[in-house]
């Protein structure tokens, strides 16, 4: 008798989501069990959007939608690689598809990038985000604030410092990260970007959102407002660049708002070194640079000190190793054709192992990027299947992995486990008249989710 097609997902994100999706959508019959490392669910969408983006947020309920197919179980609170080895996954599926993710920091590779007050965005991010594996409270002491980088991160980490932490309260940060940004004493915001408006990587609506703030005053200097022949043409093939580079002009020629607070957008200013005294931050060095004509940027000789007392980094994330599966160090991704899992030494596909999402292409596009990138990825493993080129699995049963993770004192969460979890922040968040206060503790979120276990 035949049997449905196992298929184990890992990591529970945009990218995994939308990979079981699609897998749901064939015409072949499939049951999936979707990994995930923490005890909740959605990945980049709870951990990396920013509280103050309940638009962006607004995915999780297209992501909740497949999440609640009979054809999709959630096992949450597993870490493959420790938990479970991928050879022991290999027991029970005909196929594994790694989206793992990024939430490592990027390197900037200039000199001070060690000192203190100098940090990576990311660390930023998971702590606002309530990440449990990052630091519950966070020094905002500094007044003059340097983010380095051009992409929606850096927006949305200079948003976060430029904004006062009464205008957060309305969204689901909890009480740790509001205590911290309640004490923010940030008055100037400054942004670096290494080339021109042309280059930058904003989305126009991210961009524009920050003048939407009361207490922001954006502003860019006119005389980086400048193209040459590779940028105007940038210009005409992305309508979405064009928007940007409108929205910059729009910020240097207009008359200022008055508002407390400015974030300055710098553009042609390359940091060559971060500055410090007794091991803090108080300053950052750049470069002047110039475009090339081609769309890059070559630098001048001139040089410039910005008074700052801390530096965030946003130049990129970056994928973790998963043990037993190849890794790049170099470009963080799992070695692959666009789909398979390649091992470097035969640079040939692994039988089984496949991947998407960051993991497989670099932290790079948007959230939207990841379904054509899944769905490549999903026809491969569709067409090994139908060609007959997947090994059965020892144990296919569905029970079968419930057993093992039991036998083995796993704590795992659940979707029924997330529906509790949620409603536990909901009930946390209605005396406040907020929609949720986000729980950040680890143990505790794993007790919502099973409140049988003792953690």
């Amino acid at each position: 008798m035949s049997r449905p097609l196992r298929v184990a997902v890992v990591g529970a994100g945009p990218a995994g989501i939308y990979a079981s999706d699609l897998l749901m959508k064939s015409d072949t019959d499939v049951q999936i069990d979707l990994f995930e490392r923490m005890p909740a669910p959605f990945g980049l969408i709870r951990y990396g959007v920013a509280p103050d983006h309940p638009r962006i947020k607004g995915i999780v309920k297209s992501l909740h939608n497949v999440m609640d197919k009979e054809q999709l179980r959630f096992l949450g609170n597993i870490e493959v690689g420790k938990d479970i080895t991928v050879e022991e996954l290999r027991e029970f599926y005909d196929a594994i598809v790694f989206s793992t993710g990024a939430t490592g920091d990027q390197d900037l590779r200039v000199p001070g990038s060690d000192l203190e007050g100098s940090w990576g965005a990311g660390e930023f991010v998971g702590f606002y985000d309530g990440n449990p594996n990052f630091e519950r409270n966070w020094d905002l002491s500094a007044e003059k604030v340097a983010v380095v980088g051009v992409g929606n991160v850096a927006l949305d980490v200079a948003r976060i410092l430029a904004k006062t932490g009464d205008e957060l309260l309305v969204t689901e940060i909890p009480d740790n990260v509001y205590e911290s940004l309640a004490k923010n004493q940030a008055k100037e915001v400054h942004v670096f970007g290494r080339r021109g408006p042309a280059q930058a990587k904003f989305t126009p609506l991210e961009l524009k959102e920050l003048d939407h703030s009361d207490t922001i005053e954006v502003i860019v200097n006119p005389e980086d407002i400048d193209y040459d022949a590779a940028s105007e043409q940038a210009r005409r093939d992305s309508k979405s660049q064009d928007l940007v580079c409108q929205t910059l002009e729009s910020y240097a020629m207009r008359d200022p708002k008055g508002a407390p607070h400015k974030l300055f957008i710098h553009f042609f200013e390359s940091p060559v070194e971060i500055l410090g005294e007794d091991g803090k931050v108080v300053g950052l060095k750049t470069e002047r640079t110039q475009l090339d004509g081609n769309g890059g940027v070559t630098g001048t000789g001139e040089f410039k000190t910005w008074d700052v007392q801390s530096v965030y980094r946003a130049v990129g994330y970056r994928s973790d190793a998963i043990e037993g599966v190849p890794f790049d160090d170099e470009r963080a991704v799992v070695p692959n054709d666009g789909g398979h899992i390649i091992d470097p030494e035969v640079g040939s596909p692994i039988t089984g192992l496949y991947a998407t999402g960051w993991i497989k292409r670099g932290p790079i596009g948007l959230i939207g990027n990841t379904k054509s990138d899944a769905k490549e990825t999903t026809e491969m493993l569709l067409a090994d299947h139908a060609a007959g080129s997947l090994p059965a699995p020892a144990k296919p049963e569905l029970e079968s992995i419930i057993e093992f993770l039991d036998e083995r004192k796993v704590a795992f969460t659940t979707w029924d486990g997330w529906h509790l979890l949620d409603a536990a922040e909901r009930a946390l968040g209605e005396p406040e008249g907020r929609e949720r206060k986000k729980i950040v503790e680890w143990n505790d979120m794993v007790r919502h989710a099973r409140p049988e276990y003792d953690i």
